[in-house]
């Protein structure tokens, strides 16, 4: 088998606590950083996997740092594939959750806008969830790698 056709993928797993939201954005960050993204492509990716995390952490677990935040990722080709997954609360009504300024928590000033930025930056977007077993993000994005560019 042709070595770069076999994807390279990591693991992540870690507490549901606010202030690991910048470790996992690094981490993915750090990860995709092998296909030369052009920076906008990296903020993108950084802020989709901030807005996730916090979804999981603030919605999924109510902020219980005896939870777990699951990140998985893998490259194939100039393709990564996310998943970012929790096993908490799930949301009731998902059709409602991806409303652009809907928020389950208004008391904590939230946007309402965390579905709505993932969906926009990444190329592809899904988002499944079950009441009382939580919530899947799976996203992927083709990297316009740099190195391209310039060849």
């Amino acid at each position: 088998m042709n070595e770069t056709n076999v994807a390279n993928s990591m693991n992540l797993t870690f507490s549901a606590r606010s202030e690991n939201e910048a470790f996992a954005r690094i981490t993915v960050a750090a990860f995709i950083s092998q296909l030369d993204p052009t920076m906008e492509e990296l903020n993108d990716l950084k802020t989709v996997v901030s807005e996730a995390v916090t979804n999981a952490i603030i919605h999924g677990y109510d902020s219980d740092p005896l939870k777990f935040v699951k990140i998985e990722a893998s490259i194939e080709k100039e393709t990564i594939h996310l998943v970012i997954s929790d096993e908490g609360n799930g949301i009731e009504d998902l059709e409602l959750a991806r409303q652009p300024l809907y928020t389950s928590k208004p008391e904590l000033e939230r946007s309402g806008m965390g579905f709505t930025i993932m969906e926009n930056f990444m190329d592809h977007f899904e988002v499944t969830s079950e009441s009382g077993r939580g919530t899947r993000i799976a996203m992927t994005k083709r990297i316009e790698s740099k190195k391209a560019l310039f060849n």
